[in-house]
């Protein structure tokens, strides 16, 4: 039987990877905000999603972890952004890398403009 992933919860602001907020006026520019997490795979996940890598395809193990893990990186970038005082983040990014490439981690940042808005 096969576990189904957690729902992923909505983020408690607004993000956008555009600029501005669809119908919402920007009135202050409050800085960068970014959002980092290293991840690990897990024994099981990466020793049957290592033997899938083997043959072409989607390796579902590993793209379960990368969503959930971009998902928490948003959830850290709109912390930060709502402790330096915005109510929306614009502009959103990812950027990703090997973090201790031999013990199979990756790291995720998410990174944006914390913004007030209307």
């Amino acid at each position: 039987m096969t576990k189904e992933p957690e729902a992923l919860q909505p983020y408690a602001l607004p993000v956008a990877t555009t600029d501005e907020i669809p119908g919402r006026t920007t009135v202050r520019y409050v800085g960068p905000a970014f959002g980092v997490i290293a991840r690990s795979m897990g024994f099981a996940k990466g020793f049957k999603g290592s033997f899938k890598a083997l043959k072409s395809g989607e390796v579902k193990e590993f793209t379960a972890v990368l969503q959930a893990a971009r998902h928490h990186a948003v959830e850290r970038m709109v912390e930060e952004a709502q402790a330096i005082g915005a109510n929306a983040v614009v502009g959103v990014r990812f950027d990703s890398g090997d973090a201790g490439e031999q013990q199979g981690m990756a790291e995720i940042v998410a990174y944006g403009t914390a913004v007030v808005i209307e």
